[in-house]
């Protein structure tokens, strides 16, 4: 009880004054994409458990309960509030620094903000861990440390759907100070689920797809909370009545907990109301740190809401420090898709099915929490002690990770096809459809590195779908958009690698190529992507994993054939068709591109030494000789053809027909694929670093005196080919890791720290923390918050490493 769980913050936190606001915060490029504003704080809660979120300023305001949905907003009777008393005055504050917007909670007092002048106390996070450190306001020194049960290759705790709030207390006066800690909390039980059950698809502006969704909030209806204790733990549960039927979406329960101690005393409400004046739990509260002990299990009618609140006091004498455990837990067992498709979730392989868990989750959360810590440090630790990188880039390392638990991130309860469940991340908030091949190419890193069964999870759910097909018609937004006569393409073609596994209002995993923006089944660069992701996963995840390279090895030979059937000319590169068709979708390629034709090379050099391993492995057939022979004469017709027609004495130019002269700054992502799977070079290295030092001049030095990182295309001296260009002139966050990776691969570290130092400012000095876009803009917009690429700053740390172990 009193042992501190650590009282070091690490030097490396991305860190806010608590409160404090920004001044000129980046702000979203289109009206139809989200901007939640700046207040985003770290994610709580396991891989698709759903999760929680909590501001700088304090306030509970990200709720990510419902799987691939979004729900942002203050729901102020989730609180920490603190008591403090000496002999000459006592006071108390709920711990956010704004009060609701709407007339609830009229009877409490707020905690405050910091100003530019006076700071109330800093906020530290530093993924899976943050920190409240509150000063100048109580006497006593007063710290909350936030995480969940997060460390690499982890897959259970992992998907538990907790947080723990350890607090730290310490009394540095030379008199007694009495303290007392409050939890509320309101019950939420079946608020997360869309009351539309089969919402309408309509089309953005964008020319993106999107669907409604509205959440249940405020009705609570035959909600009831009551009562769960031992001669340990002391629990509050919010749940619902229920009948016979199944547990659905939105069923379950929510739980706050503590630790009983004889030197401790807790106090308990069952049911305040959260929507009055909030005297119900603060009329007592405020006077001595108590709570009127009241109970009462009667369910809420309707229109009305109820809560819960818990609080701990106890009396430190000067010098004492005392250390107190809170939890929160949630049980919300069924992930729904379309109606009547339903997914039982992973933490209900270790909890149980029904829903009423929540109690029994916190339990283990309080009874192992100092055990999961340890095991969070002994991952984070040797990453922060590293001396040859700086504070910033573990900073980032760690906190872009949240995206594996706040982007409506799935994990599905294990099968006998998939023993470690499925998983799946989506592409951002706004492109709601999940693990799109070509974002994950280098959004991936973090969670092979960290994470790797989950990860060839993902890519055996993509070989699996390939071989399907949908001819449902469907509107390409693209077509739309550009007034062309034919508006319509089938959803997924046989052969065709799918864009992404599908999105939650329909049926992930098994429904592919959600998006419609464009006809997935025409780009270029999907195939390719799979067999490098396929070939990277066996490779670095201990190169012994053949029956992975198996699972997948059908899919890479369709999807190779319906690539090669667009080398049009013969000439052995598939060709771009003039249309936006790969990962630049607003960006039109034609004929031979740097971008699509490099990674093919890497592509066909990979599938080579698949075939190669299955061999010598006894997994190949004559087929697979015959297959390795074709790829080979595939690669010797490509590889003179790539030069020819692409290098101009320069960098390599974006395609062989349009006649630009942009400067793309990820050209030689296949070459970047070749070098780090320890294939052939697919240009020689003279080309590669002179084309490297061109994009590193034009699309970072010379775009916007490289404050951002690096644009997409500019000419070489950094101005716009087309002023009114989108992708080109966007900087995106993913890409410019990417890059930084291949330069780092190229001896170039100390400009691959330049350029991703650019870009990590921009995120954390401007309000995108927690929510990292795709793109950054030089007049400080930006678009598609909480994307999956930007994880890739996680293939830097591995180049670097790779390096360095080789130099050893």
């Amino acid at each position: 009880m009193t042992k501190l769980i650590s009282s070091v913050i690490p030097p490396c936190t991305w860190s806010r004054p608590i409160g404090l606001g920004w001044d000129k915060p980046y702000t979203v490029r289109y009206a139809s994409n989200i901007d939640d504003g700046p207040w985003h704080g770290m994610p709580l809660g396991g891989f698709g458990a759903g999760c929680i979120g909590r501001s700088s300023r304090g306030d509970f305001n990200l709720w990510h309960i419902d799987g691939g949905e979004h729900t942002f907003q203050n729901i102020p009777g989730c609180q920490f509030s603190v008591f403090e008393s000496d002999d000459k005055f006592s006071q108390a504050y709920a711990l956010a620094t704004e009060a609701p917007e709407n007339s609830s909670l009229q009877e409490w007092k707020w905690y405050p903000a910091s100003t530019q002048t006076q700071e109330t106390g800093t906020y530290h996070a530093l993924y899976p861990r943050s920190w409240f450190v509150y000063e100048n306001v109580f006497q006593a020194g007063l710290t909350c440390e936030q995480f969940s049960p997060i460390w690499a290759e982890n897959y259970q705790e992992t998907s538990y759907p907790v947080a723990i709030f350890h607090w730290n207390a310490h009394n540095p006066t030379n008199a007694p100070i009495t303290l007392s800690i409050m939890l509320t909390w309101e019950n939420m039980v079946g608020w997360f689920t869309n009351a539309l059950k089969s919402p309408e698809v309509r089309i953005r502006d964008d020319g993106s797809p999107v669907y409604a969704y509205q959440p249940l909030l405020g009705k609570s209806q035959g909600n009831y909370n009551f009562i769960a204790e031992n001669a340990e733990y002391f629990s509050c549960i919010c749940s619902q009545v229920s009948g016979d039927n199944p547990v659905a979406e939105g069923d379950g329960s929510w739980c706050i907990a503590t630790i009983k101690h004889p030197m401790v005393e807790v106090f308990y409400h069952t049911r305040w109301d959260p929507a009055g004046a909030g005297e119900d739990v603060w009329q007592s509260f405020t006077v001595d740190g108590s709570l009127p002990n009241y109970q009462d299990t009667t369910p809420a009618l309707e229109n009305t809401q109820i809560g819960v609140a818990i609080a701990v006091r106890f009396t430190l004498q000067p010098g004492e420090s005392l250390a107190i455990p809170f939890v929160v837990s949630w049980d919300f067992p069924v992930t729904e898709f379309a109606s009547g498709i339903n997914y039982y979730r992973r933490y209900t392989d270790f909890f149980g099915r029904s829903g009423n868990h929540a109690g029994a989750i916190a339990s283990t959360a309080l009874t192992e929490y100092q055990t999961w810590y340890k095991k969070i440090q002994a991952w984070q630790q040797p990453i922060i002690d590293r001396q040859d990188l700086p504070d910033w880039l573990k900073m980032a390392l760690f906190n872009e990770l949240y995206d594996l638990t706040s982007g409506g991130t799935l994990w599905s309860a294990a099968s006998e096809l998939d023993p470690m469940g499925q998983f799946a991340v989506l592409e951002c908030l706004d492109y709601r459809w999940y693990e799109s091949l070509d974002v994950r190419l280098y959004g991936s890193f973090g969670l092979l590195l960290l994470f790797p069964e989950l990860e060839k999870s993902v890519l055996r759910a993509f070989a699996r779908a390939i071989p399907h097909s949908d001819t449902h018609q469907r509107v390409i937004g693209y077509y739309y958009t550009i007034g062309s006569e034919q508006t319509t393409a089938s959803r997924k073609v046989a052969g065709a690698t799918p864009h992404d596994l599908g999105a939650p209002n329909e049926h992930v995993w098994e429904k592919t190529n959600y998006t419609c923006y464009q006809d997935c089944n025409l780009w270029k660069d999907l195939g390719s992507d799979f067999v490098l992701q396929v070939y990277r996963d066996f490779l670095l995840t201990g190169a012994e994993d053949v029956q992975f390279l198996a699972d997948c090895w059908e899919g890479i030979v369709q999807t190779l054939d319906y690539l090669k059937a667009f080398d049009l000319d013969g000439d052995g590169i598939p060709e771009n068709s003039g249309a936006p068709d790969q990962t630049f979708d607003d960006w039109r390629l034609q004929g031979v591109s740097a971008y699509c034709g490099g990674l093919w090379l890497a592509a066909l050099e990979a599938a080579i030494a698949i075939c190669d391993i299955l061999l010598n492995n006894h997994r190949g057939t004559e087929k697979t000789e015959e297959l390795k022979a074709r790829y080979q004469l595939w690669l010797t017709q490509s590889m003179p053809v790539y030069q020819e027609k692409l290098w101009n004495g320069k960098y390599f130019r974006l395609d062989s027909q349009s006649g630009s002269d942009v400067v793309m700054a990820d050209q030689l992502c296949g070459q970047f694929y070749a070098r780090l799977l320890g294939l052939p070079d697919i240009v020689p290295c003279d080309r590669a670093l002179s084309a490297l030092q061109t994009v590193y001049e034009a699309c970072f030095l010379k775009f916007g005196h490289g404050e951002f990182g690096a644009a997409n295309g500019v000419l070489p001296d950094g101005s716009p080919e087309n002023p009114n260009a989108t992708h080109p002139l966007e900087v995106w966050t993913g890409i410019n890791f990417g890059l930084a990776a291949f330069l780092v691969q190229m001896g170039m570290q100390d400009e691959a720290l330049k350029l991703t130092g650019s870009v990590v400012r921009q995120i954390y000095h401007n309000g995108l923390q927690f929510r990292t876009p795709e793109a950054i803009t030089a007049s400080g917009t930006f678009r598609a918050s909480t994307y999956l690429r930007a994880m890739a700053i996680w293939a830097i740390y591995l180049v670097i490493t790779a390096k360095e172990h080789n130099y050893k």
